[in-house]
């Protein structure tokens, strides 16, 4: 079994990704790691060559700034470049990974198994992990159905499949026709760190994409202004690819006490409620799970 890594990249270092960490994080599992490097004016290009590991390989490629915003379909650039990098995987599978998602070392093990396990099976297409999307600091994650708690990673590289937009697949089964990918769950999690950069990272970071998804005016952050019943306090460990780039912390973040509720934060109160009792999960997937 081969297995390739793929992601896609622009400005990372600038933005306040935690890529080099990403990708080392996954690279004992993967035969090679390909990387759709957009043009950077940062030093992303030289942090990515100092990591010296021969699995690397890094594709120069150009982004189309004039992609329209007003069709459905958003961010189709990310998806545009995390396809290059997919397109030059050679593995069985692909394990996709962006710029702030670490794998935790104490699963490697496990996530192998599941592609070991589910390689003969062609009915699974795809697997599937749990998430945790850390927010404000490494001691704090968020636990609604506004934050996917599942979600590909692993797409089988023998299949008709793209990525429409960053965060999912679409398996081809006509060309006029897809559909989302046929999975099954490794049990294992991905350690998500977007929303751990400090604000003003954050608000970079938004100013330099916006544009890809809307042409409205770029919002600004603050962490504060979330429901703070969303907010978790995280008792586990990080992986320790990740350790060092983390902000030092202390306790859970803290949410504006005066926030007021959206009627979309509402809704998804209630939402939780109903998981609670009768043990629904409301969240969205990309996928079919098939075991």
């Amino acid at each position: 079994m081969k297995v390739s890594g793929c992601t896609f990249l622009r400005n990372a270092q600038k933005l306040g990704y935690p890529f080099v960490e990403s990708i080392r994080s996954v690279l004992p599992l993967v035969d090679e790691f390909i990387i759709a490097l957009g043009p950077c004016d940062d030093a992303t290009e030289p942090m990515l060559r100092a990591i010296g590991d021969p699995k690397i390989r890094i594709i120069p490629t150009q982004w189309n700034e004039r992609i329209q915003t007003d069709y459905s379909v958003k961010g189709f650039v990310y998806g545009q470049q995390k396809s290059i990098a997919l397109f030059n995987c050679t593995g069985d599978w692909a394990f996709y990974l962006e710029a702030d998602e670490v794998v935790h070392e104490s699963e490697l093990v496990k996530i192998r198994a599941a592609m070991e396990t589910h390689l003969p099976d062609s009915r699974v297409e795809a697997l599937a992990f749990d998430y945790l999307h850390f927010y404000g600091n490494a001691n704090t994650y968020a636990w609604s159905p506004r934050w996917y708690r599942t979600e590909v990673r692993i797409l089988r590289n023998t299949i008709p499949a793209w990525g429409p937009e960053g965060l999912f697949f679409v398996v081809l089964d006509t060309h006029k026709r897809g559909r989302y990918p046929r999975a099954a769950h490794t049990g294992a999690t991905i350690y998500h760190y977007g929303w751990v950069r400090s604000e003003a990272q954050m608000n970079l970071k938004t100013s330099a994409t916006h544009r890809f998804w809307d042409a409205d005016t770029v919002p600004k952050m603050d962490y504060s202004q979330i429901d703070p019943g969303t907010l978790k306090l995280f008792t586990g460990t990080h992986p320790q690819a990740v350790q060092a780039w983390l902000p030092p912390c202390t306790g859970i973040f803290q949410a504006d006490p005066n926030y007021r509720l959206t009627r979309r934060e509402k809704k998804h109160r209630r939402m939780l409620k109903l998981e609670q009792w009768f043990g629904w999960r409301f969240s969205k997937k990309h996928y079919v799970a098939v075991r």
